[in-house]
């Protein structure tokens, strides 16, 4: 543990369902793939807390050390590294988002992640 944050996100990350560490809020992304991937979970009514990484500068680092992904936003579900934007993209289209979330007992609202899979069809 180089960086002091990390035992502060290794807590958050175990103490909530779901945590997408981004630039902004949920309400207020601050770059495109945050906007993205907080969008598709507000869409899809998973409750998650997210954590603005341009707030603090150890969170910002600390996160991609934790990790070991150089990018943000990074999406954890029960604990675990899901991916990044276009990870979660990929998921939610091919439904392996909706398997995760089912197998890990976070609730979501299924219709709605089948109109996104609608929308991006063709």
């Amino acid at each position: 543990m180089t960086n002091p944050a990390e035992a502060e996100i290794k807590e958050t990350v175990q103490a909530n369902d779901v945590v997408l560490f981004m630039k902004g809020t949920s309400s207020m992304p601050q770059c495109g793939f945050s906007s993205r991937v907080a969008g598709v979970l507000n869409y899809m009514g998973v409750e998650y807390k997210d954590i603005d990484v341009l707030a603090d500068e150890n969170i910002r680092q600390g996160i991609k050390d934790f990790s070991d992904w150089p990018t943000i936003p990074q999406l954890y579900v029960k604990g675990e590294f899901v991916g990044g934007c276009d990870i979660i993209t990929e998921m939610t289209i091919s439904g392996e988002l909706d398997t995760l979330l089912t197998d890990k007992g976070v609730a979501f609202d299924a219709d709605a992640a089948n109109k996104i899979r609608e929308a991006n069809q063709g």
